[in-house]
């Protein structure tokens, strides 16, 4: 293989394996965010705050993979 192949290669897969486990957290998070509320809506500012921040942190893991993707395409 040419050394562009198997940075195209290293790149996708390193996008790839980034991608499933902030996927996975995101809607882990959600979901449980969302039985907190329908088990107390009365702290729903609370939860819903708490919520956004942490799949904020956990999208922040996606992005970085992006980023090492990126250096390895085109460095």
């Amino acid at each position: 293989m040419e050394a562009e192949s198997v940075s195209a290669l290293a790149a996708a897969a390193a996008i790839a394996i980034g991608a499933i486990a902030p996927s996975i957290a995101i809607g882990m998070i959600g979901a449980k965010g969302l039985e907190a509320i329908g088990r107390n809506p009365e702290a729903a500012s609370k939860v819903q705050t708490s919520m956004i921040l942490a799949i904020a942190f956990a999208e922040a893991v996606a992005i970085y993979a992006l980023v090492v993707a990126l250096i390895v395409k085109f460095v």
